[in-house]
């Protein structure tokens, strides 16, 4: 499975013209705001950040492990630098989300307005 995943991601770097920082940043939109559509997830909650993360972390495991197969030495920076690369716009969508009005449906005039977390992890 590991080596699937790491063929999948070299196919996209290579077929898209996407260096792997962009394909980190574009993976984790496509959770994040996937998340909140086929979920339901409000963009406030924690839950679509926690999924990023562990899919982030998920993913620079798996590298990790398919360097040292490959005989080569995990680079411990590198891997903490993809996970800042990754989780850094989800992290500005969840800021945005939870402190101002920017994801916010207006409300209708029959519709009470929704404004507690109960969501949250």
């Amino acid at each position: 499975m590991i080596e699937t995943f790491t063929q999948l991601k070299l196919w996209l770097v290579e077929n898209t013209s996407l260096a792997k920082d962009a394909l980190h940043i574009y993976v984790a939109l496509a959770v994040y705001l996937g998340s909140c559509l086929l979920l339901r997830w409000r963009a406030a909650s924690l839950k679509p950040w926690a999924l990023v993360l562990a899919i982030t972390m998920l993913g620079e495991l798996w590298d990790a492990q398919t360097s040292q197969a490959n005989g080569h030495r995990p680079i411990p920076e590198a891997h903490w630098k993809d996970v800042w690369n990754t989780m850094m716009v989800p992290t500005i969508l969840l800021i945005v989300a939870r402190f101002t009005a920017v994801f916010e449906r207006p409300v209708r005039a029959n519709e009470p307005p929704k404004d507690d977390l109960s969501d949250e992890l």
